[in-house]
């Protein structure tokens, strides 16, 4: 007889208690498992390692100074547990923070605003899109990304730069090919295009379309 799959769990690190009770909530309503809830980002790799947990969800200001220590906690967990999946869920979009984090590995990294998630099913995607491996980003997040500084990619057409900012939301072929009014084949040809113009070539494995990503977002600094 199967065992039926094990569920995701899901470290939590949020320094408002109403909010982290509520997260702790729909988590647990989504079906994913606490691997613990925490007021601070103390000892995060520690905490992560002992409970297990496949993703940590952190925001980004915590005590004691309520500036960086979330996403400077993230940063370790990406450095010591690459395996382990990040989600950072703030009020803000620091986009520094969202660039270094996201240069910290080749995928399972989200970033998400806290106002901007909509729905428990919006948020538990999220979770298990990161687990498996890939990135989320709020609109918002990559908007601010690539406006930060010159057009970092000038041999990109106005359409490869759409659909590369679409990939960068985490959003798959056909949900691109929605939101774009376009057909599927045209956005795996842009994409193409776009893996070849950033000299992104087949390594045999998923990773140029995050990668694609990350130069892409990174050569905005």
């Amino acid at each position: 007889m199967t065992s039926p799959p094990r569920s995701l769990r899901v470290a939590l690190f949020e320094d408002s208690l109403l909010l982290r009770e509520g997260l702790i909530r729909l988590l647990d309503e989504a079906g994913l498992t606490s691997a613990g809830a925490y007021g601070d980002a103390v000892d995060i790799v520690a905490r992560v390692r002992e409970n297990a947990a496949d993703v940590v969800i952190v925001d980004v200001r915590m005590p004691p100074t309520f500036r960086d220590e979330g996403v400077r906690a993230a940063l370790e967990v990406r450095a010591a547990l690459p395996h382990v999946g990040v989600l950072v869920l703030s009020q803000y979009v620091e986009g520094v923070y969202a660039r270094e984090l996201l240069g910290a590995g080749e995928g399972g990294v989200g970033y998400l605003l806290k106002d901007r998630v909509a729905s428990l099913d919006e948020l538990t995607d999220a979770v298990q899109r990161i687990s498996a491996g890939g990135t989320v980003l709020d609109p918002l997040v990559v908007q601010q990304l690539v406006l930060a500084g010159p057009d970092p990619v000038a041999m990109l057409t106005p359409r490869e730069r759409d659909v590369l900012a679409a990939m960068a939301e985490g959003r798959s072929n056909g949900s691109i090919a929605q939101a774009l009014f376009i057909g599927v084949g045209a956005v795996e040809k842009n994409i193409s295009a776009i893996f070849t113009k950033l000299g992104l070539e087949d390594s045999g494995n998923d990773h140029r379309r995050v990668r694609a990503v990350l130069a892409y977002l990174q050569r905005t600094a």
